[in-house]
């Protein structure tokens, strides 16, 4: 028997198109966070029968049900200020930074170029000021970390590159403008269930061991592309550095609802809330790009499991050396 370490809520999915005040196709991958008054707030990806989504808000007093859905779109793409927004707006990663008393929104802005990271800021999810792309495409899969490392913030992402489909991070003094690009987690090769691309799922988890990040793996299979979750431990002062990576997935789509809808064989977290007790993580996943579901963890476990399971992943760095080598010769 594997180790569980993941369970899914009995109530699951929680959320579905059905429970939405206006017509949708389908809502799934929400970015989630606590409110003071400890209301969770989840901000969904909304697809209309266009293909095009945008953000909706929904709230709970206990983060499972009796959701307050906003009756209109939240966050609706603005593509004649924002042309990169033309085709919609997906995937937000919520991120509390308390130096500025303000929620950062990552999100996915899709143009005729592709996918891009785009960041808004906000105070009560209700006026947001939008900082505009900040990772042109393709890149996606992108949050920020709570705090800043030596005097800059810092961006996870998922750009591909000549290198392939890996996660990088990048600094900036401002929000708006991004340097010092490092890759640091590699998609495996071969038969790997992460040998096709990788990316961040929720933002990432400080604790004292360091950055835990949940990310997810993508195989391609003869019936089509699967996901499912790995973990990974970063350096908290450099966070560029991999300190531990599982070798198995930890969490895949085995329910009904993980397996079946637009895209099937998904399990896609892009938020969490953590409990009173500072342990229990409320981790919210889309479904099949169909749904909202949520799977609960204790992060003390999590850290275990890649203390016994985990090893040291040098991917990320010796793949950049190489791209350093590259650009020298």
């Amino acid at each position: 028997m594997y180790e569980e370490l993941l369970h899914r809520h009995p109530r699951n999915p929680i959320l579905t198109a059905a429970d939405w005040p206006y017509p949708a196709n389908t809502v799934f991958n929400a970015g989630a966070t606590l409110l003071p008054d400890g209301t969770t707030l989840l901000l969904c990806r909304v697809e209309d029968r266009r293909g095009h989504s945008h953000l909706c808000a929904a709230r709970s007093k206990n983060g499972v049900d009796e959701w307050q859905i906003d009756p209109q779109p939240t966050l609706m793409p603005d593509p004649e200020n924002y042309p990169e927004e033309v085709w919609g707006i997906e995937d937000p990663r919520i991120t509390y930074i308390s130096e500025l008393g303000k929620y950062v929104i990552a999100y996915v802005s899709y143009s005729r170029g592709g996918p891009g990271v785009s960041l808004a800021v906000t105070e009560d999810f209700q006026h947001f000021e939008r900082l505009g792309v900040v990772m042109p495409p393709e890149d996606k899969d992108a949050a920020l970390l709570p705090r800043r490392i030596d005097g800059h913030w810092a961006l996870i992402h998922r750009p591909v590159t000549a290198l392939g489909a890996h996660m990088w991070i990048s600094y900036s003094p401002d929000l708006r403008y991004w340097g010092r690009h490092r890759l640091i987690l590699e998609a495996r090769r071969g038969a790997w269930w992460d040998a096709n691309k990788i990316g961040l799922s929720p933002p990432p988890i400080e604790t004292a061991a360091g950055w835990l990040v949940l990310y997810h793996g993508v195989r391609q299979t003869a019936s089509g592309a699967l996901y499912r979750l790995g973990l990974a431990l970063f350096d908290l002062d450099r966070p560029e550095r991999c300190l531990r990576r599982g070798d198995t997935w930890i969490f895949g789509p085995e329910m009904p609802y993980e397996r079946y809808g637009d895209v099937g064989n998904v399990v896609f977290p892009c938020g969490y809330t953590i409990g009173p007790d500072g342990d229990t993580l409320n981790l919210y996943y889309g479904g099949a790009d169909t749904c909202v579901a949520l799977a609960t963890a204790s992060i003390r476990s999590l850290l275990d499991w890649l203390d016994r399971h985990g090893k040291l992943d040098v991917s990320g760095v010796d793949k950049w050396h190489e791209v350093e080598l590259a650009s020298e010769g």
